[in-house]
């Protein structure tokens, strides 16, 4: 996929949503969430809490409904994800959601998982010359 547009985005099976989420990420250090009086939280159909994450002010906006009504994007550096969301979601066993849609969860991946894939986008990135050195 080439585009960013949104509704392309949106119309991605989830695990097509989970691949731009990390490539969108990796490319700008910002990952978005949805906030209002504390961090919306999710669940998976067997009851498990997901902290969802997007890779894009919009996308976030997009999901700011129905339960999430009244919520507001708020963005957290890439630093921030790995050195204290990540680690604190891990300790509370709340699962990662990659880019849900009003329509559909996003993706869970392990905290492990959502870690060594972006740091691998990242190592590609260093090694490419026309991405700028962090």
């Amino acid at each position: 996929m080439t585009t960013d547009s949104q509704a392309d985005v949106l119309a991605l099976p989830k695990a097509l949503r989970y691949d731009h989420f990390i490539r969108r990420v990796a490319d700008t250090g910002q990952v978005w969430g949805l906030v209002n009086d504390g961090w919306a939280i999710g669940k998976t159909d067997e009851g498990a809490l997901v902290f969802p994450l997007w890779p894009t002010r919009d996308l976030a906006r997009q999901c700011a409904v129905l339960e999430w009504e009244g919520y507001e994007p708020q963005e957290f550096g890439l630093q921030e994800l790995f050195d204290e969301l990540l680690p604190q979601l891990e300790a509370d066993g709340i699962l990662p959601g990659i880019t849900y849609t009003p329509d559909e969860y996003g993706l869970t991946p392990s905290h492990t998982e959502l870690r060594k894939d972006l740091l691998a986008r990242l190592r590609q990135h260093a090694g490419s010359p026309d991405h700028p050195a962090e």
